[in-house]
């Protein structure tokens, strides 16, 4: 569906008649934004042989910076998924619901397209992030209109009893899937239920968001003492971390956008077509890995496979921009 709005110029959220789009927020637009951008970069990297390990994800138990990049993505949908269900369930949350389930469910539709195709180009998967974040999406809107303890409960009850059974007998499945598998989408699921509960307390100022910000930093630090941290296993302490993480990113870009300039920028571009500019990134980066030619992608010198990633960040940028300057906006 494509939905055309004007991006707001203030480093804030504005009020908007009942029944028209609200002003955009530049602040999530450039939190997600920038994460796109990394998500792309990441995706490039990933199979290039000079990347060094600490900027590719790691094989099982570790954290490296890109294992980091898909939960503070999950992170930013959870930002905007409170207020999103609330402007639509004003009049009956029929619609609302009705609009949210058809959502996920085309995520997990256009992941299940994706990795049919990743498996004619030979790299088998039965799962993918599309999917995990569709799945992940269908168990936050089931309690989506708690209050926000009541969500902070959820999430850490998701959390501990995924644990629980992925230490019992779970563990080999999570392992030789993706994002966990579908099994992993109940940790994602916690991820995004806990994320709106801390963007309920980003909302109520900077203090109390501050030390929220702690308290997480705390917690998911206490919490590899539990378990180990794993991307592959979405484990309880990955969640928390990477929750702890995001919180600090969202901070960081929220103080950031009350000093810098007010125009949007090109992140808040990117943020403004996420899932349209990371499905044309998938296209692009299909032109550098399909052809199997070792010189042109996995074996490529840095100078050749940095103008690749270049050309690619150009010419979504570009797209972005355009995009913006039509404000055309591409949602589910």
């Amino acid at each position: 569906m494509r939905s055309m709005s004007r991006g707001t110029t203030s480093g804030g959220p504005a009020e908007s008649p009942e029944g028209t789009t609200p002003p955009r927020d530049v602040r999530i637009d450039r939190l997600r934004g920038g994460l796109v951008v990394l998500m792309v970069a990441g995706n490039f990297a990933s199979e290039v042989h000079f990347v060094p390990a600490f900027l590719k994800h790691a094989p099982d138990i570790g954290l490296t910076v890109a294992d980091l990049v898909a939960p503070c993505f999950v992170f930013a949908i959870g930002v905007n998924f409170g207020p999103s269900f609330d402007r639509r369930s004003r009049a009956s949350t029929t619609p609302a619901y009705r609009h949210f389930v058809l959502r996920y469910l085309s995520l997990i539709g256009i992941g299940a397209i994706l990795t049919a195709g990743a498996v004619v180009a030979g790299q088998p998967t039965e799962w993918g992030v599309l999917q995990a974040l569709g799945v992940a999406g269908l168990i936050c809107l089931a309690f989506i209109r708690l209050g926000t303890a009541a969500r902070f409960a959820v999430g850490v009850v998701l959390l501990v009893a995924y644990q629980l059974l992925l230490d019992a007998f779970m563990l080999p499945s999570a392992l030789a899937s993706v994002q966990g598998g579908l099994f992993g989408s109940i940790s994602w699921g916690a991820l995004l239920v806990l994320s709106t509960a801390v963007a309920d307390v980003w909302r109520k100022g900077l203090v109390p968001y501050g030390l929220c910000c702690a308290a997480l930093a705390a917690v998911g630090t206490a919490s590899l003492v539990i378990a180990p941290v794993s991307k592959i296993r979405v484990s309880l302490s990955y969640v928390l971390i990477s929750l702890a993480v995001s919180a600090l990113a969202l901070l960081a870009v929220d103080l950031g956008s009350r000093t810098a300039p007010r125009h949007p920028g090109a992140l808040s571009w990117w943020g403004e077509n996420a899932l349209a500019l990371y499905l044309t990134h998938l296209v692009l980066l299909a032109l550098v890995v399909l052809p199997g030619i070792p010189f042109w992608y996995t074996d490529a010198p840095a100078w050749l496979a940095i103008f690749e990633l270049a050309v690619i960040l150009g010419a979504l940028t570009c797209l972005a921009w355009w995009l913006h300057r039509r404000k055309v906006r591409i949602s589910l």
